[in-house]
């Protein structure tokens, strides 16, 4: 028996029976998904950085979707509020280290 005790596609149940193995599964209430969220989101980003697999960053954007939609707030309103960020501080297109400041 394999323990995993975390947060999955909602797929990988179907994928795991469709080979014939069995799997325990349970539905997190609000609060716990959360965490489990941001427990999944620290996993895929340090799956990105040690590959740095293009694959890697569009988990990392599932996570940050399901974590938008578990607050409440649509993919719209949080493209809105980086937008602003954006007018307001920039971006990092221009590639601008800080070395210091007097």
């Amino acid at each position: 028996m394999k323990l995993f005790n975390k947060l999955v596609r909602d797929k990988i149940p179907e994928i795991i029976r469709a080979k014939g193995e069995n799997c325990e599964t349970r539905i997190l209430g609000d609060e716990e998904y959360i965490k489990e969220l941001e427990t999944k989101l620290q996993e895929e980003m340090h799956e990105y950085l040690e590959s740095g697999d293009i694959e890697e960053l569009a988990d990392l954007e599932e996570v940050l979707r399901a974590i938008l939609d578990a607050k409440n707030c649509a993919y719209s309103e949080f493209e809105s509020i980086r937008q602003k960020k954006v007018d307001k501080r920039g971006a990092f297109k221009n590639r601008i280290y800080l070395k210091s400041t007097d």
